[in-house]
């Protein structure tokens, strides 16, 4: 009876054994299975820093070839030189000055060569020796010096006049919507009536004397004066004669200092082309009965067929254009001194 017992004890104790033994087992399964992640977690960290440390170590590979841009694109940069400056040979006036000369040289020269080989005789044309004999005759008599005080004056006074009228009507056409709708329509008009066809009416209405002389040089010389002034001040930036009627600024001081000066070379334009039409229309006043003036000369020489002498007048009516131009372009270079550099950055 005390054997059985105690087998049962024993067996009982193997079987705690038994399950002491699987416990053991299973702790230590599972202290493997951590130590196997730590050992895996550990290989992840070194794989990373050795990965991070050849990626520092490692030379860099070579970059790909750049892509060639369109010049086009704003933004290339692929292909592009050091910009070279195109600059001119500076010239000196002596040289600019005998380049100018050449044409009237040319032409001076054909025509003495046409007169020495008698290809021009002197009832066409007189020699150019001829009329330097002439030119030498006219002015020891005190006709030509005369005659050209009194051409000068009237086409001065005549200029003056159209310069007057034409700055004044163009700035009132183009500074104010009233005098253009008033204003504009009527002396484009005028503007296309020839003034040669009003010789006649000037000579019903004024009579031979200088007035009607005077006041067609006017005429022939207000019309380029107001096209080109009524262009230049419509042309001026609205904008700025706003701003500075904000800042309290009368309609004359907008006319003087921002107008006027915004319209200088429209100005200067309409000035070049009333002197020259000034002499033209000096040629056609004189011959309204005029018994001294360059015009005279001619009248006079015509009738005694003296091609000498109506070659002086030409010439001196050639000299007085010219005379002209150059005075615009001195004034050019006063005023507007940026503008005296051609488009190629020389000077003109």
């Amino acid at each position: 009876m005390t054997a059985a017992p105690t087998a049962d004890a024993a067996t009982a104790d193997a079987a705690t054994a038994t399950a002491a033994t699987a416990d053991t087992a299973t702790a230590t399964a599972a202290t493997a299975d951590a130590a196997t992640a730590t050992a895996t977690a550990d290989a992840a960290t070194t794989g990373a820093a050795t990965t991070a440390t050849t990626a520092t170590t490692a030379p860099s590979a070579p970059a790909p070839p750049p892509v060639k841009e369109s010049r086009a694109d704003p933004g290339s940069t692929a292909g592009l030189v050091t910009p070279r400056p195109h600059l001119r040979r500076s010239r000196s006036r002596t040289y600019s000055l005998t380049v100018r000369a050449l044409g009237p040289v040319a032409l001076l020269a054909l025509w003495w060569t046409s007169s020495a080989t008698g290809v021009l005789t002197p009832d066409v044309l007189a020699s150019p020796a001829q009329v330097v004999d002439a030119v030498g005759e006219l002015w020891g008599n005190g006709q030509l010096p005369d005659a050209l005080a009194t051409s000068l004056t009237r086409s001065g006074i005549g200029l003056v006049i159209g310069l007057a009228a034409g700055l004044a009507l163009g700035i009132t056409t183009g500074f104010t919507r009233l005098g253009d709708e008033l204003l504009d329509s009527s002396l484009q008009t005028l503007r296309t009536i020839p003034f040669l066809s009003l010789v006649p009416l000037f000579m019903v209405w004024f009579g031979i004397n200088e007035t009607a002389k005077i006041l067609l040089i006017a005429v022939a010389t207000t019309f380029p004066m107001y096209v080109s002034t009524s262009g230049g001040v419509r042309n001026t930036d609205r904008k700025l004669v706003e701003a500075m009627r904000s800042f309290g600024l009368g309609r004359l001081a907008i006319v003087r200092q921002v107008v006027l000066p915004g319209a200088l070379p429209s100005l200067l334009a309409g000035l070049r082309l009333s002197m020259t039409l000034s002499v033209i229309a000096l040629i056609a006043a004189e011959e309204i009965n005029a018994t001294e003036g360059i015009g005279y000369l001619m009248s006079q020489a015509q009738s005694y067929a003296r091609t000498d002498i109506l070659a002086v007048c030409i010439l001196v009516y050639g000299l007085l254009g010219l005379t002209a131009d150059v005075l615009v372009r001195g004034l050019e270079r006063v005023l507007m001194p940026w503008r005296t550099a051609g488009p190629g950055g020389g000077a003109r």
